[in-house]
């Protein structure tokens, strides 16, 4: 009779490889998910500083904008500004403007808002980065305040109003007629914890 041993080590080998291969699998899919977790927190400063250096998609001053009592309101032009906000991967809040869109004067100054809830069990750290469109009315769209402007900070399960005052300058070109100001809301995670995600990541790819 052949021996049976051959061939049950030759299983036994089979399925250690199998196990290994799944082992391996899965600890390429967890740096996948660490490598996107990373990214979606750094991601805003990279975006604001691209934004700035190259002027992309209209990106908008994070900074007051001292209004200048010298300019006459243009009553003689209507100018629509539309309202949108997105949250991005890795924050936790729900966010969106409470009125969609409103018609304004060039040169009047106008108050609108948006409202941002946190829907996770711990407080979260969130930075906002505007944005106009046409980018050519970027110049002309001032903030005079604006939850933009600095880091907010929500409690788990707080619900929190965000006002904006602005103005459209009247040197907007006379054939835009219509804007939008948008916001992406990015997690604020501070730099202590980004610099530990990022360790975490280089042990596990050595």
């Amino acid at each position: 009779m052949i021996p049976e041993k051959p061939l049950i080590d030759l299983e036994v080998k089979q399925s250690r490889n199998q196990s290994s291969a799944n082992g391996k699998l899965a600890w390429r899919l967890s740096l996948i998910v660490l490598a996107g977790l990373i990214f979606g927190f750094a991601i805003a400063p990279i975006y604001d500083v691209m934004c700035k250096r190259f002027g992309l998609n209209g990106r908008a001053d994070s900074v007051a904008t001292n209004f200048d009592k010298s300019i006459k309101i243009d009553k003689t032009r209507w100018v629509t500004v539309n309202f949108t906000g997105n949250t991005m991967p890795g924050l936790a809040w729900s966010f969106a403007p409470k009125t969609i869109s409103m018609r304004v004067h060039p040169g009047e100054i106008s108050l609108t808002s948006y409202t941002a809830r946190n829907n996770a069990n711990n407080s979260v750290l969130g930075v906002a980065v505007p944005s106009v469109t046409p980018e050519i009315a970027m110049l002309s769209f001032k903030k005079i305040e604006c939850f933009c402007f600095k880091q907010q900070t929500l409690r788990a399960g707080e619900t929190r109003e965000m006002p904006v005052m602005f103005y459209v300058k009247p040197d907007l070109p006379k054939d835009i007629n219509e804007l939008t100001l948008s916001y992406a809301f990015f997690n604020g995670l501070p730099s202590a914890d980004k610099a530990g995600l990022q360790a975490s990541a280089l042990r596990a790819l050595n």
